[in-house]
C-alpha cells in the first residue's frame, strides 16, 4: 500500500464504499501549523458587540443579519442574543478557525477524538467502522459568529421559526436532531444552523458556512447525512435541511435583481439545490470562479424556517434611517390625507405603535389601491374581523378584493432606496417605496422544505399571486 494519501473523485458519497475500509493516514492539510500549541477559547465574550478594540476610535463592524418577518423588532422585544437584528463587530481577539489535519479513525476512537473540548473539529461517519476527523486550527486573520437555535453560549445570534414561513410545517425534524436550547421539537432550523467568518482585515470580506460548533466544539455529521472526499483530500458535506444563499445581482438598490438560490456546505462550496431540503443526494457543484460562499450586501441566507438578510457595513450608510422612515411618515401625515366615504383625516400611526389599530388608521382596498379610513360600507362594521382580509367592494370603483389597514414598513435594512412610502404589499398592507416592494414581490424565498413564494419582507406573508403590491391612491384634503 503507498504512504502517499489516496484522493477520492469530487462528489463521490463514501458511504459504503469500498475505499472507506482502506482509509489513507493521516493528512495535514496544512503542515506549517503549530499544532503544540492549543486553540484558544471562542472568544471572550458571545456578544459580538463588546468586540471594539480600546485603541479604536471606533469599533468595526462586519455587517449586520436581519432576520425577514420582524417589522423593527421582535413581537416580545430584542433581548440579549435573541433578536430581530444583529451587528457583526471586530472581536477584541481573534476566535477563527481553519482546517488543519485529517484523521481517519475506527469508531472507537471517534469519542476519544472528540472529548478533546479545547480543539475545533468535524467528525464524518462513514460507517459504523470508519470515521474521518478534521481538525481545526486558531486562525488569527478571522473572527466566527455562530448561528443557530440553540440558546447555548457558543450561538452569537439566536433564530427561532418565523410565523408563517413554512419551516415548522416543513416535514423535518430539527437540522441535526430535536431538543436543544429549549425551543419546539417542530422546528426545522438547527441548533447549531451556520456560521460566518470575517477577515479581520479589509475589507473586511464576510463568508458563510453551513453547521456550526457546539459546545464540544464540535460538528457531526451522522452515518446518513451527504457527505464526500474532495481532491485536495479534504471532507465536505451537508446538513439535515441544509443552508441556503441567494446572492442579488447588481448589489442592493434601486436596480438589484434577484439571483439563484444555492445551498452552502460545511465547507464553504457551493452547490445547486437538492430535491428536497432534507434528500441525501446532493445537487451539482456550482464553479467557484462564478459563485462562492462570500456574502454581498443583500444576500439572503435561509435556515428553513428563517431568512436572514445580510447587510455590510457600506450598504448601510446608504439605506434609510428609522429618523429617515419617521420623518416620511410625518409629511405624509402633513398632506392630511382624508377619507372619501367619511372625510375624516387619515394619519399612520408612530412607528413605536406599528402593531396597534388606531381609529384614524388608513386602510386600502388591495385589488385598486384606493385609500379610506375604516368604515363599515359593504362590510360587517368590525376592524377587528375585517383586518382578516375580507373581500370588500371599493366604494370608489367597485373593484373587489382584500380590505386592510395599511401599516409602514419600519425595518430600514429591508430598504432599497430612501423614497416615500407609495405602494403596499397585497395582501398583508405593509406600505414603503415602489422600489421596495417591487424588488421584493420579484424573490421566490423558501417556504417548508421544497416550494418557493414571493413573500412581504416585514411579516413573511407569501403575496398575491395576482399582483405582489399595489401603488396607492390617496384622497387629498377638500379643503
Amino acid at each position: 500500500m503507498s504512504s502517499e494519501p489516496q484522493l477520492w473523485p469530487v462528489g463521490m458519497v463514501l458511504e459504503g464504499s469500498s475505499e472507506a475500509l482502506c482509509p489513507p493516514p493521516s493528512l495535514e492539510l496544512r503542515p506549517s501549523c503549530n499544532k503544540s500549541q492549543p486553540s484558544p477559547p471562542l472568544g471572550s465574550s458571545s456578544q459580538p458587540h463588546d468586540g471594539v478594540f480600546p485603541e479604536d476610535k471606533e469599533p468595526v463592524k462586519y455587517g449586520e443579519l436581519i432576520v425577514l418577518g420582524h417589522n423593527g423588532s421582535l413581537a416580545n422585544g430584542d433581548k440579549g442574543r435573541r433578536r430581530s437584528r444583529l451587528a457583526l463587530y471586530k472581536r477584541p481577539k481573534a476566535n477563527g478557525v481553519k482546517p488543519d489535519v485529517i484523521h481517519n479513525v475506527s469508531t472507537p476512537l471517534v469519542s476519544k477524538a472528540l472529548s478533546n473540548k479545547s480543539q475545533h473539529s468535524i467528525s464524518y461517519t462513514l460507517s459504523r467502522s470508519h470515521s474521518v476527523i478534521v481538525e481545526y486550527t486558531h486562525d488569527t486573520n478571522t473572527d466566527m459568529f455562530q448561528i443557530g437555535r440553540s440558546t447555548e453560549s457558543m450561538i452569537d445570534f439566536v433564530v427561532t421559526d418565523t410565523a408563517g414561513s413554512g419551516g415548522s410545517q416543513g416535514g423535518g425534524a430539527a437540522g441535526e436532531g430535536g431538543g436543544g436550547g429549549g425551543q419546539s421539537a417542530q422546528s426545522t432550523i438547527s441548533r447549531y444552523a451556520c456560521r460566518i467568518m470575517c477577515e479581520r482585515s479589509a475589507p473586511y470580506t464576510a463568508r458563510i458556512y453551513a453547521a456550526g460548533f457546539d459546545s464540544s466544539k464540535n460538528i457531526f455529521l451522522g452515518e446518513k447525512a451527504a457527505k464526500w472526499r474532495m481532491q485536495d483530500g479534504q471532507m465536505d458535506g451537508l446538513t439535515t435541511n441544509g443552508v441556503l444563499v441567494m446572492h442579488p445581482r447588481h448589489g442592493f438598490s434601486q436596480d438589484s435583481k434577484p439571483g439563484l438560490w444555492r445551498e452552502i456546505s460545511v465547507c464553504g462550496n457551493v452547490f445547486t439545490l437538492r430535491e428536497t431540503r432534507s434528500s441525501q443526494q446532493r445537487g451539482k457543484m456550482v464553479d467557484s470562479v462564478s459563485e462562492c460562499n462570500e456574502l454581498a450586501d443583500g444576500s439572503l441566507i435561509d435556515l428553513c424556517g428563517a431568512t436572514l438578510l445580510w447587510r455590510t457595513a457600506e450598504g448601510l450608510a446608504h439605506t434609510p434611517t428609522v429618523k429617515h422612515l419617521e420623518a416620511l411618515r410625518q409629511e405624509l401625515n402633513a398632506g392630511r390625507p382624508q377619507c372619501p366615504v367619511g372625510f375624516n383625516t387619515l394619519a399612520f400611526p408612530s412607528l413605536r405603535r406599528k402593531d396597534v389599530l388606531d381609529e384614524k388608521q388608513p386602510w386600502a382596498y388591495l385589488r385598486c389601491g384606493h385609500v379610506h379610513g375604516y368604515h363599515g360600507w359593504g362590510g360587517r362594521r368590525n376592524p377587528e374581523v375585517d383586518a382578516e382580509c375580507q373581500e370588500r367592494e371599493c366604494p370608489m370603483c367597485r373593484a373587489r378584493g382584500p380590505y386592510v389597514p395599511l401599516w409602514l414598513g419600519c425595518e430600514a435594512g429591508f430598504y432599497v432606496d430612501a423614497e416615500p412610502p407609495t405602494h403596499a404589499f397585497a395582501p398583508c398592507g405593509h406600505v414603503c417605496s415602489e422600489k421596495t416592494t417591487a424588488y421584493w414581490s420579484q424573490i421566490p424565498l423558501p417556504h417548508g422544505t421544497h416550494t418557493f413564494h414571493a413573500t412581504c419582507p416585514f411579516c413573511i406573508q407569501p403575496l398575491s399571486a395576482e399582483s405582489g403590491c399595489i401603488r396607492l391612491i390617496f384622497q387629498s384634503p377638500l379643503d
